[in-house]
């Protein structure tokens, strides 16, 4: 297939700049795969519109303030997004810069702060990859060091189609964000409220927590025309053995799986195999990495139904969700989404597809 197939025309006004008030507020789209009906609710509306046989799984990750500003030699400004931790006892990093022709090894980051703390931080070009990302060391400074620092030196790295965005960041987390490890948010979650829990949980509805830490697998660009030659970056993700546990006894129990999000299914759909003609989901005894990329044609082992947001042009996400509902029918839903003007992206509203 190709990427051209995966494109749409989205007018400028429906990209979301900030999220619904209450977050369950915002507005969501059912779709069914087997009827091919699209239908308009609103996301409180989510624990009615689901069988009371259901088990949601969610991602729980949490954001780090990922983005940090800086200068170089010559007081050139600079601005970093931290993308992959390479060696932890060594402080090395992957980044994106904005600024990076200025990177050179050897170069030296010093980083802005925006507390009155005394401890300086400070890096060193190590590497310039040809995929335009670069290579850095934190000196002086110890891995966990580095972590207590993020929040006085970094800020919450919103997606650039966010402008103008004011309110507090707390609104890009979900309500149970807890294992931290993200550069962007995992972002079907961000509809979910208290009252929305404990209407799941009148239901009977139970609730189940895995971890991907959403990186540049989730949402770096396709380059490549042919959708078959894009290679998707590695991310990870921890499913310990309660999580493993509970759904699989509710797969065997012929509940449906919910899925909240596109990484929560990716990391599912990660670490099941068949064993005997029986589909079983593994834990991951440790943190373990997927690139796992899914697009029309893939067949889907454990993940029932879906909940997601509505996704970029041309993106991977897009073509995970066309994989799992067709794309004739997800184009037909986003088509409608844009006739009644739904709000798209990380802040708008959302679809749950079953």
């Amino acid at each position: 297939m190709q990427l051209s197939d995966f494109d749409y025309f989205l007018p400028k006004e429906l990209i979301a700049s900030k999220p619904a008030y209450p977050r369950d507020q915002s507005r969501l789209m059912f779709v069914d795969r087997k009827k091919g009906i699209i239908k308009h609710y609103n996301f409180h509306d989510l624990p009615d519109l689901l069988n009371k046989n259901s088990v949601l799984a969610f991602n729980n990750s949490k954001v780090i303030n990922a983005r940090l500003f800086g200068v170089i030699e010559g007081m050139r400004n600079v601005e970093i997004l931290l993308t992959k931790c390479l060696d932890k006892d060594k402080n090395i990093w992957e980044i994106l810069a904005k600024g990076a022709k200025y990177l050179k090894n050897g170069s030296v980051i010093y980083f802005n702060n925006h507390k009155p703390i005394l401890d300086k931080l400070y890096a060193i070009v190590l590497n310039q990859n040809s995929d335009g990302s670069r290579v850095i060391q934190f000196t002086d400074i110890k891995y966990q060091k580095l972590w207590m620092l993020l929040p006085f030196y970094g800020v919450l790295p919103l997606p650039p189609y966010i402008k103008n965005f004011h309110g507090s960041e707390k609104k890009y987390q979900t309500i149970y964000a807890k294992n931290q490890g993200s550069i962007a948010a995992p972002t079907a979650g961000l509809h979910f409220t208290k009252r929305i829990f404990q209407n799941l949980k009148s239901k009977g509805i139970s609730m189940e927590y895995l971890t991907l830490h959403v990186g540049l697998g989730t949402f770096m660009e396709v380059r490549t025309e042919n959708i078959k030659d894009h290679i998707m970056h590695e991310e990870m993700f921890e499913i310990n053995k309660k999580t493993a546990k509970a759904l699989n006894k509710a797969k065997s129990d012929a509940k449906k799986i919910v899925s909240i999000g596109t990484t929560t299914l990716r990391s599912l759909e990660s670490s099941t195999f068949i064993e005997n003609g029986k589909t079983v989901l593994s834990p991951t005894l440790s943190p373990k990495s997927t690139n796992i990329f899914i697009y029309p044609g893939y067949k889907f082992k454990f993940v029932d139904q879906l909940v997601t947001n509505f996704h970029l042009p041309k993106s991977t996400l897009l073509m995970l969700v066309s994989a799992f509902a067709g794309k004739d029918l997800i184009f037909e839903a986003y088509s409608k989404a844009i006739e009644n003007k739904y709000r798209f992206f990380s802040f708008g509203d959302a679809m749950v597809i079953i």
